[in-house]
């Protein structure tokens, strides 16, 4: 497990600029963390780094936006999901394992056993206001259970 720590939203975009910048097809990205932690921040950056210059938002109502950059984005945001089988109607398979775009997924916990053994979960923690503590770990070695932020 890696872990980094910034200290304002921008340096949260840049970080994901700078991750963004090299992922590769099929990448599934996993981020978990409560409300107000800076998923959609980090997001943001991401997309950014892959060449989408647009507005970045979270896909509450529709659970999924796709962004068009260097590499499609498939920007999933689970908040309001009542259920995993609500994710068998949007067809996430297509998604989560086609190996097309990157995939990235806030409020992943909601869908833990859903997710490739292969994606890389971001666990993102609100220190304070400004400061965003932001954990790396392997999906295959990330304990889901009792982490389901509200």
């Amino acid at each position: 497990m890696q872990t980094i720590t910034t200290n304002s939203e921008d340096e949260t975009i840049r970080l994901g600029a700078q991750m963004g910048q090299s992922f590769k097809q099929g990448a599934v990205i996993a981020l978990v963390g409560s409300l107000g932690a800076g998923k959609t921040t980090l997001i943001r950056g991401m997309c950014r780094g892959m060449g989408f210059g647009g507005d970045v938002t979270s896909p509450s109502y529709n659970l999924m936006n796709i962004y068009k950059g260097g590499l499609t984005v498939h920007h999933f945001d689970l908040y309001r999901l009542n259920k995993t089988e609500e994710l068998d109607d949007l067809g996430y398979e297509e998604y989560f394992f086609s190996g097309k775009g990157v995939t990235l997924i806030e409020w992943a916990d909601r869908a833990a056993e859903k997710l490739p053994k292969t994606a890389l979960v971001i666990e993102m923690e609100l220190i304070s206001e400004s400061e965003r503590k932001i954990s790396f770990i392997a999906a295959e070695s990330y304990d889901f259970s009792g982490k389901h932020f509200d």
